[in-house]
C-alpha cells in the first residue's frame, strides 16, 4: 500500500519539489495551497496527486483537508507543513496586521494542521515536518515577524514530538537557508545576494530540491529514531560568524 503526505504551500518552490520527490519514491501526495491557479496550474499534469484548495490558519479549512484526504486516500503517513509567507520590512515599521498574518500562516498554520492530522497519523505511526527557516535560529534585518514565526515553528515542533511520541508519531524540523526560488530572485536585490554569497561556506544559494531531500528523508523510515530536531540545510550559513569573506581574499591572494 502506497503511502500518503499531505504537503501544504506545495503549489511552488519547496514543497511543490518536495512533492515530485515523493511521487518518484512511490507516495501518493494531498498537495493545500490557497493559490487554486497556481495549484492547478502546477499540478494537473502530474498523476497520483489531489490538489487541495484551502487557507491553512482557517480551522474549518484545516479540518476540511484532513477529511478529504482521508476520503481519497484512506489514511495519512506524513505531513509536511510547509506553507508561508515572508514580510520584510523594519521592526518600528511593522504593523499588527502584517504581523498577524504572518502568524496566522507560519505559526497559526503548524499548529492547526498538527493537531488536526494527528488522529490519521497515530494510526500509521506516521511523520510531521516542519518547514522553519534559518531566520528562526539567527536574527537578521527587517524579519521580526518571519523570523519570530520561525523560532516559534522550531520550539512548537519540540512541543509537538516531545507530546506525540508515544503515538509512535515523530515531529521534525528543517530550516532552509537562502534558497534559490522566483520569490527569493524577486526580492533579493543583488546586494543581499552578494551579502548571502558572502556569508555561506559552500558560496551559494541552495535549490529547492535539496531542501525537499531532506524533508523527505525526515518523514521516511530512514529517519524512524529522528524526532523533535530541527536540521538546517543551509550551505553551512548558520555555523558561521564573520570573517569569511577576509579569509577568501587571503585565500585568493596566496
Amino acid at each position: 500500500m502506497s503511502k500518503v503526505a499531505i504537503v501544504t504551500g506545495g503549489a511552488r518552490g519547496i514543497g511543490l519539489a518536495a512533492t515530485e520527490i515523493f511521487l518518484e519514491q512511490g507516495w501518493r501526495v494531498a498537495v493545500v495551497d490557497r493559490d487554486a491557479e497556481e495549484l492547478h496550474r502546477a499540478l494537473d499534469r502530474i498523476q497520483g496527486v489531489l490538489p487541495i484548495e484551502a487557507d491553512i490558519s482557517d480551522p474549518q479549512s484545516v479540518d476540511g483537508v484532513i477529511r478529504k484526504v482521508v476520503e481519497q486516500f484512506g489514511h495519512v503517513d506524513a505531513l509536511v507543513n510547509n506553507a508561508g509567507v515572508a514580510l520584510f520590512s523594519p521592526a518600528s515599521q511593522t504593523s499588527f496586521e502584517a504581523w498577524r498574518e504572518v502568524m496566522g500562516t507560519n505559526l497559526d498554520g503548524v499548529f492547526l494542521c498538527t493537531q488536526a492530522a494527528v488522529p490519521e497519523l497515530a494510526k500509521t505511526r506516521g511523520s510531521i515536518v516542519n518547514i522553519a527557516s534559518i531566520s528562526g535560529l539567527r536574527a537578521s534585518t527587517l524579519r521580526v515577524a518571519y523570523g519570530t514565526s520561525k523560532a516559534a515553528v522550531i520550539h512548537l515542533t519540540k512541543q509537538f514530538a516531545a507530546e506525540l511520541g508515544e503515538l509512535g508519531i515523530r515531529v521534525n524540523c528543517v530550516a532552509p537557508g537562502p534558497v534559490r526560488t522566483k520569490l527569493a530572485m524577486a526580492v533579493h536585490a543583488p546586494e543581499i545576494i552578494a551579502a548571502y554569497y558572502d556569508a555561506i561556506p559552500l558560496n551559494r544559494y541552495g535549490e529547492a530540491r535539496e531542501i525537499a531531500e531532506a524533508i523527505v528523508f525526515l518523514c521516511s523510515d530512514k529517519a524512524s529514531f529522528v524526532s523533535g530536531q530541527t536540521l538546517a540545510v543551509d550551505g553551512g550559513f548558520d555555523a558561521t560568524g564573520v570573517g569569511l569573506p577576509a579569509l577568501r581574499r587571503v585565500n585568493e591572494e596566496a
